[in-house]
């Protein structure tokens, strides 16, 4: 009796304590979401970084991570972009938003877009040139976010003098 109540505990700490937290919500309204984000963004003149994936998937788990613990990444992100985590599961495909930002899925996941501060879509990003090795490359996801923020992108950088 007290090792089958010792399992029980373990299996409910485990599935406590021991999994990862959620990073994607599959209910979650991405229209509101993004129309949410898109007022963020034109107040914060910043683009808008969408890391579409689902809690299913390591390598979203990887960069979600990297993300929040590499200080470089985070203030990059942070100083540049209007982050917005959007679901794709068995539970909810999100086949609308899918649709509106041109199928993304079709690179697999995780995928990146980015939008304009009016929501345009400017870039989507298949996630597995940025890899290297079983994880991200720093130097690779930093180029990548430096070249698509709205400073890279402000034409007037790109006037002769």
């Amino acid at each position: 009796m007290r090792t089958i109540f010792t399992f029980i505990i373990l299996i409910f700490w485990f599935n406590t304590y021991g999994q990862p937290a959620a990073i994607y919500d599959a209910k979650a309204d991405v229209s509101a979401t993004i129309s949410q984000g898109i007022k963020h963004a034109q107040e914060a003149n910043k683009q808008i970084f969408l890391q579409i994936g689902g809690n299913w998937c390591p390598w979203c788990v990887k960069f979600h991570k990297l993300w929040n613990e590499d200080p470089e990444i985070k203030a990059a992100m942070d100083k540049n972009y209007i982050t917005i985590l959007v679901n794709y599961s068995k539970e909810n495909h999100n086949l609308e938003a899918m649709k509106k930002l041109e199928y993304p899925q079709r690179f697999g996941f995780p995928v990146f877009v980015i939008l304009d501060t009016n929501g345009k879509r400017l870039h989507t990003q298949n996630s597995a040139y940025l890899e290297e090795g079983d994880g991200y490359s720093k130097k690779k996801v930093l180029d990548f976010l430096n070249q698509w923020s709205s400073v890279a992108l402000n034409p007037t950088r790109y006037r002769e003098k």
